[in-house]
């Protein structure tokens, strides 16, 4: 698959909380910081995510907001 989301970062999936349409994806990056997904339960379960399941998380730039704590 060609993709031309340059932002691709691997992690392994640590937790899924499946809602009725939409599903939280937790997946632990190699460097030990914790990423959050929001996909719909259909693709959850279209890509086999389960905890332990390799993953990327693609970042659109354009996606992305920064707040000041």
């Amino acid at each position: 698959m060609s993709l031309s989301i340059r932002n691709q970062i691997a992690g392994t999936v640590t937790s899924i909380t499946a809602g009725e349409v939409m599903s939280s994806v937790k997946v632990r990056l190699e460097g030990g910081q914790d990423i959050t997904a929001a996909i719909t339960t259909d693709a959850a379960k279209e890509l086999g995510l389960a905890e332990g399941t390799a993953a990327k998380a693609l970042v659109k730039a354009t996606e992305v907001s920064l707040a000041v704590a």
